[in-house]
C-alpha cells in the first residue's frame, strides 16, 4: 500500500464526455470517503490545437475547469479544486500526484473522443507512472458507488496486494467482493492459487468483508472473458487488476480485455510494489 497518501482524489480531464464521467466517479468516491478532489488539466500540444481550432483562449479552459469544480462542490458537498499545468501529460500527472500524494487517481479513457485521446498505451503509461491505484472508467456511470467488486486470482502471489484496496473500497460502500480463482490443471499452479486464495479469504474474514468464492471453469476458455462475463452477470461495479511496470508500450492481452471490456465496467489498476517495504504486507 502506498505510504503517507493523503485523503485526496486526483482526476485528470480533457473536458470530454468520458472524462466528465470520471469526475462523477471520483466525486461519488470522494463523498463516501470524505476526500478532497483535485481536477487537473494538462496544457499540451493537443490542448493548443484544440484552442486554435475552436478560436478559444486558455482562459476559457481555466474558467471551464474552475466552474466544473464549483458545480461539483455544490452538488456533492465536498471540496473540489482545479489546476492547470503545462507540459507532458504523463509527467505532469505524475508530478502533481507526487505533490498532493493522492489516494486514488480516476482516469477517463476513450478512443477518438476527447482532444487528448487518453487510450491504448497512453493509459498504461499513466497508470504505471505512479504507485497510486488508478480507477479507469469509460462511459458507465457510478451513481451508487462500488457495491460488487470482482477480484480475479491467478498464480501470481502479487494478487494479494489487491486485498488492502478491496477492503478499503468494500468497507466504504458495504460491498461484496467476488473472488474468482483461475482454474489451473498444473498441480503446482493449482496448489499455489489455492494457497493464495485461502490467505485472501482469511484476511477478508478478519475484516468482516462479505465475499463470494467463484471458481472459474476449464471449459469456459479465456480467463479474462470469464471474469468479464461473470462481472456482467453479477452487475459488477468494479474489476480489480494488477499492472506490470515492466510493460512500457503495450498492454498484455489480459490488460486490454479487462480494462477495455465492452461492458465498460470500471477497472481499478494496482501496481505491484516491493512488499518488503510495506507495513501492511506483514499481515501475510
Amino acid at each position: 500500500m502506498k505510504q503517507n497518501s493523503q485523503n485526496v482524489i486526483l482526476i485528470p480531464t480533457d473536458f470530454s464526455e468520458v472524462c466528465n464521467n470520471a469526475v462523477e466517479h471520483g466525486m461519488v468516491l470522494a463523498k463516501a470517503m470524505k476526500s478532497q478532489v483535485w481536477l487537473l488539466h494538462v496544457f499540451n500540444k493537443e490542448t493548443e490545437k484544440y484552442l486554435k481550432k475552436n478560436n478559444l483562449e486558455l482562459s476559457s479552459l481555466e474558467t471551464q475547469l474552475k466552474k466544473t469544480a464549483e458545480e461539483y462542490t455544490k452538488k456533492y458537498g465536498i471540496s473540489a479544486d482545479s489546476l492547470i499545468e503545462q507540459g507532458n501529460l504523463f509527467e505532469k500527472i505524475k508530478d502533481v500526484n507526487d505533490r498532493i500524494k493522492a489516494k486514488f487517481i480516476i482516469l477517463g479513457t476513450h478512443g477518438k473522443a476527447g482532444f487528448q485521446k487518453i487510450a491504448g498505451s497512453y493509459v498504461l503509461k499513466i497508470v504505471t507512472s505512479t504507485n497510486t491505484p488508478t480507477i479507469v472508467v469509460q462511459k458507465k456511470s457510478n451513481a451508487k458507488g462500488y457495491k460488487n467488486i470482482i477480484f480475479p486470482i491467478t498464480a501470481s502471489t502479487e494478487d494479494r496486494q489487491k486485498v488492502i484496496w478491496a477492503i478499503t473500497i468494500a468497507e466504504t460502500f458495504g460491498a461484496t467482493v467476488h473472488l474468482i480463482p483461475k482454474f489451473e490443471s498444473d498441480k503446482f499452479l493449482k496448489s499455489k492459487i489455492m494457497n493464495v486464495t485461502k490467505q485472501i479469504k482469511n484476511i477478508m474474514s478478519e475484516y468482516n468483508i462479505n465475499f463470494i468464492d467463484k471458481v472459474s471453469s476449464p471449459e469456459a476458455g479465456n480467463f479474462a472473458k470469464q471474469v468479464i462475463d461473470y462481472a456482467v452477470e453479477n452487475n459488477a461495479d468494479l474489476i480489480m487488476t494488477l499492472v506490470n511496470k515492466d510493460k512500457t508500450f503495450f498492454f498484455s492481452s489480459w490488460d486490454e480485455q479487462i480494462i477495455y471490456n465492452s461492458s465498460q465496467i470500471p477497472v481499478i489498476c494496482i501496481n505491484p510494489v516491493d512488499t518488503k517495504k510495506t507495513t501492511w504486507a506483514k499481515i501475510w
